[in-house]
């Protein structure tokens, strides 16, 4: 949709004197105007003639509709539409801030949390958007969706007193036009692998609805991608021939901030080269890929105008995310690791890490979401079975799915991999337990796919999250 049609649809409800915007017919009161989004499972149209009765003032949508009684605005994609009139509904939020947007497959939250708590360290105050929870001027929000909806997105950003805001900006939210009417100064691409093919259909159109982030910096902004992997290398090259500012970080002699030597894995330390000078990091997360996770984000703090020593004296000082490789100690010092890893990539740098630090056996309990793309399962599965002596499949969220569709599932999925090291314990608070009762001392056990999530089915322990449950154990006698 063009400015001129945009300010056209602005002018005329600023004339109408309207009291806000809803795309939920429920939720509309006198003197909203409510936008109709054909939506996946819902056509928002279906709904105006229940948007007028409850007050709206006004209508925007995209199909021909003839006889309504109050104004009608017809646009080719209200999702679009509606993102940029909720912007101008709050006065533009985003440009009181300076906006800093994470996209990529795995490192998104780790990435955004590394940012603030630099910031903070060096007193700024900053926001944060993400799939852990949402803080704003230092208020800690539940968090529903990674990227929020569109007028909560735009409340929030308007509601935020901070300098600085971190979002995540996940694949859904960039192609469902979540962020549209952000201005964003910095946009970050972590990595892509396979993931949301259920929704995407393709890596290739996963990449393409990624990449779509930077369409919405403005004119000063600029891009800070990894280097590491193929994609970012095509992203960099595609952002440079597009004429945007392009800072990359890696291993290559071209990038603006280079790996030089990792000197250590476990707590990570590794030497840098920024500009003419070496630094040296430090990471409290395991893995090269909390090196790359780390390197982005110094990489945005010295582009936010930090100086070297001002950051990696705050990475110092970093504690850690909820639910990303979160450690507990077992009584007889067995070790029990949390994490969200729920795509292949992201468990096969869990599994190798916790490989890596493991001298005794590793265990690994992990399920799959009901109603999401199976391709993976596989791989997953295979990936768990080559680096740990046991897996255990268990439930993860069934969204709908028949327990017992889903248990013949996990048992079909065994079968075609190495099954004598595997098994089934549908409870995941029982599979959690079993590994409780079986793990030797120089042992870990590796809980993946739910992170800090609560559950969303009851099992048998008093238990709503896979921390309560470790807790709830450790305190058991």
């Amino acid at each position: 949709m063009s400015e001129r049609r945009l300010h056209d649809i602005v002018k005329s409800l600023n004339n109408l004197r309207y009291t806000g915007i809803q795309s939920n017919s429920k939720l509309i009161e006198r003197g909203n105007v409510f936008v109709a989004i054909n939506g996946n499972a819902i056509d928002g149209h279906q709904y105006i003639q229940d948007a007028i009765t409850r007050g709206a003032i006004a209508i925007v949508g995209e199909k021909d509709m003839n006889g309504l009684p109050i104004p009608y605005f017809k646009v080719e994609n209200s999702r679009k539409v509606l993102g940029n009139l909720a912007s101008h509904y709050y006065c533009n939020p985003s440009k009181k801030h300076t906006v800093v947007a994470v996209t990529g497959t795995n490192g998104k939250t780790t990435t955004s949390y590394l940012i603030r708590h630099i910031l903070n360290t060096v007193g700024e105050s900053c926001s944060l958007f993400g799939t852990v929870e949402h803080v704003i001027n230092d208020q800690k929000i539940p968090a529903l969706n990674t990227t929020p909806d569109t007028l909560v997105l735009q409340k929030m950003l308007s509601e935020s007193n901070d300098s600085y805001v971190v979002m995540e900006a996940s694949s859904h939210g960039i192609d469902q036009h979540r962020l549209e009417g952000t201005s964003i100064d910095y946009g970050l691409f972590t990595n892509l692998s396979h993931e949301h093919l259920d929704y995407h259909g393709t890596l290739d159109s996963y990449f393409k609805a990624k990449s779509k982030l930077f369409e919405l910096m403005n004119k000063n902004g600029e891009a800070i991608v990894g280097s590491y992997t193929n994609w970012g290398e095509r992203l960099i090259s595609q952002l440079e021939n597009e004429r945007k500012h392009v800072f990359s970080f890696g291993e290559k002699d071209k990038d603006q901030l280079q790996l030089l030597e990792i000197k250590t894995y476990e707590k990570p330390t590794f030497v840098i080269k920024d500009g003419i000078h070496t630094y040296t990091l430090f990471s409290i997360l395991p893995g090269i890929h909390n090196i790359w996770n780390t390197m982005q984000a110094y990489l945005t703090a010295r582009r936010l105008g930090l100086e070297p020593e001002e950051i990696i004296h705050a990475l110092q000082t970093f504690q850690g995310v909820p639910g990303r490789f979160e450690q507990y100690n077992h009584p007889n010092n067995a070790k029990f690791i949390v994490d969200y890893a729920h795509s292949p990539d992201a468990l096969i740098h869990c599994l190798s890490t916790s490989r890596n630090l493991t001298k005794g056996k590793l265990f690994h309990i992990f399920g799959f979401r009901g109603k999401r793309d199976q391709q993976k399962r596989l791989p997953m599965l295979k990936a768990s079975t080559n680096l740990c002596n046991e897996t255990i499949l268990t439930l993860d969220d069934l969204n709908g799915e028949d327990i017992n569709d889903m248990t013949a599932q996990m048992n079909e999925l065994i079968n075609k991999c190495d099954n004598k090291k595997c098994k089934v314990i549908v409870d995941r608070t029982e599979a959690i337990k079993y590994a409780w009762g079986v793990v030797e001392g120089d042992d870990t056990v590796l809980i993946t796919g739910k992170g800090p999530e609560l559950y969303k089915h009851q099992f048998t322990l008093p238990s709503t999250s896979d921390r309560e449950t470790l807790n709830y154990l450790e305190h058991s006698g």
